[in-house]
């Protein structure tokens, strides 16, 4: 019987994980379920993925399967390498350009870039979706989003 690697350290991170949020939603002071406190959320959803882990593990254990190395057989790379290329760009140019122009930008590069969308139906996502964001953010929660060149915030 083979032990499945990746299952076997997807369980254990997750189990790390799932302690270490656990206890930090205990530090925040869980309170009770009439008057929740600031960790309540935080202590319940790491016993779940304590749970889930452990669940996740004994499969592994039990099972068996595939060694880790199995799963980054003929990854294609660049799609992935665009897309953090692309919201680093979003990152550094955020505040400058504002929200809508920087995230339009965005939308259409990944549209174009990563599953090419014909330009039909890119142009109007990227700018309505944006555009819809903003109504919300802004005028409806009155939230305040940089403005940027544009002067819209």
């Amino acid at each position: 019987m083979r032990i499945d690697d990746s299952q076997l350290w997807s369980g254990l991170i997750g189990l790390a994980l799932g302690a270490i949020v656990v206890w930090q939603g205990y530090e925040h002071d869980i309170g009770v379920v009439t008057e929740p406190g600031t960790g309540f959320v935080l202590f319940y959803v790491g016993w779940l993925m304590v749970v889930l882990s452990a669940v996740m593990l004994l499969v592994a254990i039990r099972e068996g399967g595939a060694p880790i190395a199995s799963l980054w057989e003929g990854v294609r790379w660049s799609r992935p390498m665009i897309a953090i290329g692309l919201l680093i760009a979003f990152a550094l140019v955020f505040e400058r350009l504002g929200f809508l122009l920087s995230t339009m930008a965005l939308l259409i590069g990944l549209m174009r870039l990563i599953d090419p969308v014909p330009w039909l139906r890119a142009l109007p996502i990227a700018v309505l979706a944006p555009l819809g964001s903003w109504f919300v953010i802004q005028k409806l929660l009155k939230v305040a989003l940089p403005a940027g060149m544009l002067g819209i915030g």
